[in-house]
């Protein structure tokens, strides 16, 4: 089946999850004023949703219309309403994180293997290079960013020797999936991810005209819930809320090994606490210094653009959901964690 039917296979409503428990903040000791801050700060951000759950509580769940005027973010972003009232959004390149989930899980049930040439499993001639160039890059190197491709997949540099943030070759990660499972990437990713999760509203979706030239024709469309729900599954070990084990824990700790070329970086997650990140951009430079200096080192991040943010901190068992449209303050991020440090409870 093609990328282009994926929209076709939904997953059927009603599907069991456990949900974390709705505590009130002040008996899990958040400071409710503080708190308060945080989310009115998050509403004026042109923010559709926000999730806060720590130790399997529910913190905060709050979630917003799109703007009236807000016509391009619909076009282009917006598949309806979830039951639940939440928007469902294609979340841009958090798709990237889960689809590194997926392929860890078909690393686990033996059909993939990611030191293996990429044109192993879907054959030579998928990019610009040379047939040489080509056969050198791995499917880790397409999880990693160091594929050393182009957006256009023309040669640039050697495998594992320089960073960028390569959506196009990225995009191959799907191809190479259904491949590898012999299935389509919407079933294997309602049967080993979304149905267990009971992430009950999301799945992919053909992209509008509009957004064709991004070179990935397909969106991940769901909710700030079943992010979170996703988030738990990464917080647990791989294991969801319901207590179904998804994928190992070996493959779910590769997933956030730092690489060479760019310690904020693993497959297809970013990860805080480097001492130098690589931002995303053609011309981006090494700067140094974590992801997020105020957050905590041990988070990894799933992150999109117009900041759609899933944040898990296993340090604070933490799981915090952001979407929306691009945030009005540029150091969203920043600002986001230095008002969640002071609502938390103190480690």
């Amino acid at each position: 089946m093609a990328l282009a039917t994926l929209c076709a296979i939904a997953m059927p409503a009603g599907a069991p999850r456990a949900e974390p428990a709705r505590v009130d903040p002040v008996a899990a000791g958040w400071n409710t004023a503080a708190l308060d801050a945080l989310i009115d700060y998050v509403a004026r951000q042109k923010s559709t949703g926000l999730v806060i759950i720590q130790d399997d509580k529910l913190i905060a769940e709050k979630l917003w219309p799109p703007a009236a005027d807000a016509r391009g973010f619909r076009a282009a972003f917006v598949h309806g309403t979830a039951a639940d009232g939440a928007t469902l959004e294609d979340v841009a390149s958090q798709q990237k994180s889960f689809v590194a989930i997926l392929a860890g899980i078909a690393v686990d049930k033996g059909l993939l293997d990611v030191s293996r040439p990429v044109s192993s499993y879907i054959g030579a001639g998928w990019s610009k290079a040379t047939p040489q160039q080509e056969a050198a890059i791995t499917v880790r190197n397409l999880m990693e960013m160091n594929s050393g491709l182009k957006e256009d997949l023309s040669f640039d540099a050697a495998p594992d020797t320089k960073f960028f943030y390569n959506t196009p070759g990225y995009a191959v990660m799907k191809p190479v999936l259904e491949a590898a499972a012999n299935q389509p990437l919407a079933e294997i990713t309602q049967a080993w991810l979304a149905r267990p999760a009971g992430m009950n509203d999301t799945t992919w979706r053909k992209r509008p005209a509009l957004m064709a030239d991004v070179g990935n024709p397909t969106g991940l469309v769901t909710t700030p819930g079943d992010i979170a729900r996703m988030g738990q599954v990464v917080l647990n070990g791989g294991v969801t809320d319901a207590g179904v084990r998804v994928i190992s824990k070996a493959q779910l700790d590769a997933l956030f090994v730092r690489t060479k070329t760019n310690p904020s970086y693993g497959r297809l997650w970013w990860l805080n606490g480097g001492a130098a990140t690589v931002g995303v951009g053609a011309n981006a430079r090494r700067r140094p210094g974590p992801l997020v200096a105020a957050a905590p080192a041990d988070m990894v991040a799933a992150m999109g653009a117009l900041d759609r943010r899933l944040f898990v901190v296993p340090s604070r068992k933490l799981v915090v959901v952001r979407t929306g449209q691009a945030a009005v303050d540029r150091d969203f991020d920043e600002q986001l964690w230095r008002l969640l440090v002071r609502a938390m409870p103190a480690s």
